[in-house]
């Protein structure tokens, strides 16, 4: 039974009435079948908190889902008695929609395996814990087997490994899902910065282009080189480096818009791009994030003194590929550091 204060939903399910053999507006099946399937069927629904509790011991047991250690008893539970309650149903009703990807059942089990996972679970052990539930929910169904003829009990056990081989499945989906758009993300972004990689940027740089060749608009591309950043690395050690990289990083994006762009191109130099922009907001953009570079300076945010040089070119008056923008602020930021060397 539910502890006291607690209540389960179960907003996809179908509201059956009490079972009653009598009731025309339920589906009954064969009449052999149906009152003792739509009692088995209560008793999983009104006990699906003490089932899933079984689920959580044997769990625990032998350390079969090492992660369930961990947890207090609400996060051993997880979603498994809405589980419980929700396979009550199709053994009564059962409906080959609700076991399809993209429904409110398999939904809500990418979303108990994404939060497993966030809780330390492997996916074997996610698994797992759907194979225990069968077995808990298999031994029920044998204690009333002398309620049922014998090829009803092998409807049972088929409609009870319909569900839970659906729920496994979308689990497996959930995680590879999951690890196929992590692989992505990690394969266009620079793994010290978090900012897009050369070949991504320019990937997107490109992709901006044809936009703004679309609609007529202007581009400015910003290129950012560090000023000294091997004395940096030779005086301060390349944790401080890799910090002084970070946390301008952090200011480069914090300062972008989220239509703009921003990429580590490779070692201490920095890209930004500026879409939709005019002749000055390249020039206005390099005042903020040198301000900003500034202020942490003087707070100690950042551990050395850090100065940035810059060149900038604007589509489409410097270039109209991402070659020769890239060439034009490329020559702009040796011109400031030679200048500034000078």
């Amino acid at each position: 039974m539910l502890p006291a204060g607690i209540s389960l939903r179960f907003p996809f399910l179908t509201q059956v009435p009490a079972t009653n053999a009598d009731d025309s507006s339920v589906d009954k099946g064969p009449a052999a079948t149906f009152e003792p399937l739509a009692r088995l069927a209560d008793e999983i629904r009104a006990e699906a908190w003490d089932l899933a509790m079984s689920v959580v011991e044997e769990g625990l047991r032998d350390d079969a889902i090492p992660p369930l250690a961990r947890l207090g008893r609400i996060g051993q539970l997880g979603d498994m008695p809405t589980f419980i309650a929700e396979l009550a149903e199709h053994l009564l009703h059962p409906k080959p929609e609700r076991l399809r990807r993209g429904s409110p059942l398999a939904a809500l089990v990418r979303d108990h395996a994404r939060e497993r996972e966030a809780l330390g679970f492997a996916p074997r052990d996610i698994v797992t814990e759907f194979l225990i539930l069968r077995r808990v929910l298999w031994r029920l169904v044998l204690d009333r087997s002398a309620d049922f003829e014998a090829k009803d009990v092998f409807v049972l056990e088929e409609r009870l490994h319909d569900v839970i081989d659906s729920l496994v499945t979308e689990c497996v989906v959930a995680y590879f899902d999951r690890a196929t758009s992590e692989l992505a993300y990690k394969a266009r972004h620079d793994a010290l910065t978090d900012l897009l990689n050369h070949t991504s940027f320019t990937r997107e740089f490109e992709l901006e282009l044809e936009r703004a060749k679309r609609y007529d608009s202007g581009l400015t591309l910003v290129y950012l080189d560090f000023d000294d950043f091997k004395e940096i690395n030779d005086t301060h050690g390349h944790q401080a480096g890799d910090r002084v990289l970070g946390r301008v990083a952090e200011l480069l994006r914090d300062e972008l818009r989220r239509s703009d762009l921003a990429g580590r191109m490779g070692g201490d130099e920095f890209a930004a791009l500026l879409v939709e922009t005019d002749p000055d907001t390249g020039e206005t953009f390099l005042e903020r994030l040198n301000a900003r570079i500034g202020e942490l300076v003087e707070s100690g945010e950042l551990p050395v003194p850090v100065t940035l040089s810059a060149g900038a070119a604007r589509y489409p008056d410097d270039g109209e590929d991402a070659q020769a923008m890239f060439a034009v602020a490329d020559t702009r930021l040796y011109d400031v550091k030679r200048a500034s060397a000078a």
